[in-house]
């Protein structure tokens, strides 16, 4: 069925393009003949004739091209109508990312928003802000600018009717009229509040502090983050934030073709760090961290277990003290919720690196209905490694604070 409907928004979607292209060829025709109208007056009704002809071609394919439009809305509610009976919230979040556009969307979002370069893909969106109010006509017009124009304005008033008492009806008119994502997660983090935790961070100048540290180590051709986290030495201080991330040298350009990153640009920058050949080597990381140990006093290197056993062995044998971090709502929630508070107050310094910012930014958060969260690598479109470890770093660094208790002992659990 999913095959059916896709087939039939494509075939759909090609003659909508096929026929705007005949119709700026025709918009070039119609130019052409009222400069003939204009310029050789000589034979009137010929050249009156052809403005006519061509006049009568806009106007019937302007009505066709409208049509196909209603008709792929139509169609793409049918699809909306049977993901809304799919029960697993999560499999229906994956279905229509798949099938209503949601990629091509974001990638969009992401290019004009910054996170993404792609010099071949020019992003316009159209669409109501999260914040609209979609019940205002006036803000009908930024997800449609034609509207009342090619547009019938009165088709959508009476979509409008037929949703506001039906929320199921809803969500199709928004999205579908007004291209808001009403079913999607959104992204968790304020970077505006990010942003402004971009104090400066020296890492000469934090040689021989106490820190904390953070692994998660990727497949062998991805990225692999190493996050440490510095307790500040006054209780209301900040916590300071010094990654690193490793990706393959010989996929790097790749990567940047495919996944419109800048890591060449990081690796300029020394953001980012690459390893020989086109899979990660983890004993050159593992060399990597005890050469870190050497400058920092790392107390604890907290991991996910999944992927990390061997090197988890590895840096356990060279005397560091390692802590296997569970990736569940009970493990990752406190620290998550945390983290969020300690950005919100300013409590955070980053000295704004480029990759983690990028990481930090693609957090989806999953929630479970004790209000319980945690970073969602399924909904997380794009890499969230390194946001990843900061959360495990930090939680180690906030239950091993000076004051010799948690700070999850002395107030509680966060409930945002």
């Amino acid at each position: 069925m999913s095959k059916e409907y896709l087939s039939q928004a494509r075939y759909l979607d090609a003659r909508i393009n096929t026929k705007i292209k005949q119709l700026e060829a025709l918009n070039t025709l119609a130019t052409s003949a009222t400069s003939v109208l204009t310029g050789m007056p000589h034979s009137p009704n010929k050249a009156t004739s052809k403005m006519a002809d061509i006049v009568d071609k806009i106007v019937d394919l302007q009505a066709e091209i409208n049509r196909d439009i209603d008709a792929l809305v139509d169609l793409k509610g049918e699809m909306r109508s049977k993901l809304e009976m799919v029960p697993a919230e999560d499999y229906k979040a994956i279905l229509e990312m798949r099938y209503l556009c949601w990629e091509i969307h974001s990638k969009a979002k992401d290019i004009l928003e910054g996170r993404k370069f792609d010099p071949t893909f020019y992003p316009v969106v159209y669409g109501i802000n999260d914040d609209d109010d979609w019940a205002d006509e006036a803000n009908w017009y930024k997800a449609n600018p034609s509207l009342d124009v090619t547009v019938d304005v009165e088709k959508l008033r009476a979509a409008y009717n037929s949703a506001k008492d039906n929320p199921a009806e809803e969500n199709l008119f928004r999205q579908l009229r007004l291209n808001q994502w009403v079913k999607q997660s959104v992204r968790w983090m304020p970077m505006d509040a990010w942003d402004k935790c971009d104090a400066p961070v020296d890492p000469d100048a934090l040689r021989g502090r106490e820190c904390y540290a953070g692994l998660d180590l990727s497949s062998s051709t991805d990225i692999t983050a190493f996050v440490l986290v510095f307790p500040p030495d006054d209780p209301e201080g900040r916590y300071t934030i010094l990654p690193y991330f490793w990706v393959p040298e010989d996929t790097l350009e790749l990567r940047v073709r495919r996944d419109h990153v800048p890591y060449d640009v990081w690796k300029k920058q020394g953001s980012i760090l690459t390893t020989e050949g086109n899979v990660i080597h983890y004993n050159f990381i593992e060399s990597f961290i005890e050469e870190l140990g050497q400058k920092y006093n790392i107390k604890e290197i907290a991991y996910d277990r999944w992927g990390a056993v061997q090197m988890s062995q590895n840096l356990d044998d060279d005397g560091f003290t390692i802590v296997p971090f569970g990736q569940g709502f009970k493990d990752m929630s406190p620290p998550s919720k945390e983290f969020m508070k300690l950005v919100l107050e300013g409590r955070i310094a980053h000295g704004g690196n480029a990759p983690l910012r990028w990481m930090v930014d693609n957090i989806f958060i999953r929630t479970d209905p004790a209000g319980n969260i945690k970073p969602d690598k399924e909904k997380s479109t794009e890499r969230i490694d390194g946001a990843v470890a900061t959360i495990m770093a930090l939680d180690r660094a906030i239950r091993h604070q000076s004051t010799g208790s948690s700070v999850y002992d002395q107030r509680g659990l966060l409930f945002i």
